[in-house]
């Protein structure tokens, strides 16, 4: 995780939310990818705390926050298939 550019993306994306949504804190930023399992079991191996570990929330997102080596908490999260189809 390049923690440089996401000190440098954190601070210049503004927040007005409260809640990060189903209860979590507001992350600092969010990053969607194309694998959200596989960037999740990258950071359980690389030793990264998980504030908020994966989970399919009801609005069709795939998600879990991590917190960067400057503290920061960051949004990972892609759209689950199931929603995107309008199936399940």
């Amino acid at each position: 995780m390049d923690c440089h550019l996401m000190q440098r993306v954190a601070r210049q994306c503004p927040s007005f939310a409260v809640e990060g949504g189903s209860g979590t804190q507001v992350p600092d930023v969010s990053i969607e990818v194309d694998d959200v399992d596989d960037a999740y079991n990258r950071a359980i191996r690389a030793g990264f705390e998980i504030p908020y570990g994966i989970a399919t929330e009801p609005r069709g997102v795939r998600r879990f926050f991590v917190r960067d080596c400057f503290g920061k908490i960051v949004n990972v999260l892609s759209h689950s298939t199931a929603h995107e189809t309008g199936s399940g």
